[in-house]
């Protein structure tokens, strides 16, 4: 019931301001009840409101990530340049070119004419403002600060999406090479290995052994395709099911992920440097560390990492130093403590630990840009062994053919 209160659908409204003149607008509401009610409350007279028609072909798009980064700049050099908060939301809102992007800011918008701050609208949305985005937001808000935050907060989404790119790229290309070499060798193996078979049928003669192996994978793949291709979408699906529901089941993934050779070393870094810029960011931002610790657990992107600062969190409400912590957890090189220290030591903990995050950022990008250059030529190995393989197979009984005929 709750879940079902919650939901809201778009309205188009039109009435009469105080001043007599009309004025249009959209607004999300869970009914038409409550948008008359805060629209008099605004001091407008509703004269139409109407549900908003969903569009017949397409709709609109997902708020993606990418798209909260852009904003976030974007509000931040308005903020800083003196623009209104109501008039940046209005200026980004309409030249922006995703419609589900523009209905959210509108929304925020609304809030925000309706009395409301920035930080308890963003929390409506959850799903585009996480904690961590609203927590910096609602402290720039106390400390009369918001425009100096929002920069920290546009930078800080820069970089932990610019290290998610980054991520992906190093796992995404591997993986599209391979699923597009099982797709040709399967092709291979149902259309054009049987018209190889149908032509050796002829021949009378003992085929080779790796000729006669691929034949009977080929009859395998004819016969059993459905169940292949089946069973494998079956257990991509159940393991990303497995990956959302199952806390047990991730902390096994990111442990062996983290242990796996080339890509392990990379996943650390990744890890320590969403810690390190997330930690400075709520520091710069003057957000207490105890408080700050449990967002940071969030944004590490590792439930190994994770685990580790809630539990250095717990120490250090206990009057632990955060450099000892870490020093405990086991999980950060020797170099992130002692900048930490450091940082404790100096009072300038959020630029040590910016330092150490811009270190970090850099060793990801030349380690994934490394594994780029290695895994070029090792990938073109693996597909010359599978094509070439098949090839070869199907091509032998051809040429010992050819040399009894010469003979």
């Amino acid at each position: 019931m709750a879940e079902k209160a919650l939901k809201k659908s778009t309205f188009i409204w039109e009435g009469k301001d105080s001043k007599g003149q009309i004025v249009k607008g959209e607004t999300n509401s869970p009914n038409l009840a409550l948008v008359k009610a805060n629209l008099r409350r605004q001091g407008i007279n509703p004269t139409k409101v109407k549900k908003k028609a969903a569009p017949l072909f397409g709709g609109k798009k997902k708020v993606k990530a990418a798209d909260i980064s852009i904003f976030s700049r974007q509000l931040a050099t308005m903020m800083s340049s003196g623009v209104p908060l109501v008039q940046a939301f209005d200026i980004i809102g309409r030249g922006h070119e995703n419609k589900g992007m523009q209905e959210l800011l509108n929304t925020i918008k609304t809030d925000i004419e309706s009395g409301s701050n920035l930080s308890d609208s963003l929390k409506k949305h959850p799903f585009q403002f996480d904690e961590l985005y609203c927590n910096l937001v609602q402290a720039g808000e106390h400390a009369g600060i918001l425009d100096d935050i929002l920069d920290k907060v546009a930078t800080y989404k820069e970089k932990t999406e610019a290290i998610k790119g980054k991520i992906k790229k190093a796992l995404f290309y591997p993986t599209a090479v391979m699923i597009v070499a099982f797709i040709i060798t399967a092709i291979l193996l149902i259309f054009v290995i049987p018209m190889f078979e149908e032509l050796f049928a002829g021949f009378g003669a003992d085929l080779p052994a790796m000729t006669k192996f691929v034949i009977e994978l080929s009859k395998v793949f004819q016969e059993y395709w459905w169940a292949i291709f089946g069973g494998i979408g079956i257990a991509v699906y159940a393991l990303l099911q497995t990956k959302k529901r199952s806390k047990g089941f991730n902390v096994f993934l990111d442990k062996t992920m983290l242990h796996a050779p080339i890509i392990g070393p990379i996943l650390r870094k990744a890890a320590i440097a969403r810690y390190s810029r997330t930690l400075s960011t709520m520091f710069a931002a003057g957000v207490p560390l105890v408080e700050a610790m449990e967002s940071v657990a969030g944004a590490v992107g590792n439930v190994v990492y994770s685990d580790a600062v809630l539990r250095m969190r717990d120490e250090v409400s206990t009057g632990t130093q955060l450099n000892v912590a870490m020093k405990q957890a086991n999980l950060f090189p020797n170099m992130v403590v002692q900048m930490t220290a450091i940082g404790e030591e100096a009072g300038s903990m959020d630029a040590m630990l910016a330092k150490v995050a811009d270190f970090y950022e850099e060793e990801v990008d030349n380690a994934v840009d490394s594994l780029s250059s290695l895994l070029e030529p090792l990938i073109m190995a693996v597909l010359g062994v599978l094509i070439g393989g098949l090839v070869i197979a199907m091509y032998m009984p051809i040429f010992q053919m050819g040399k009894v005929v010469n003979g």
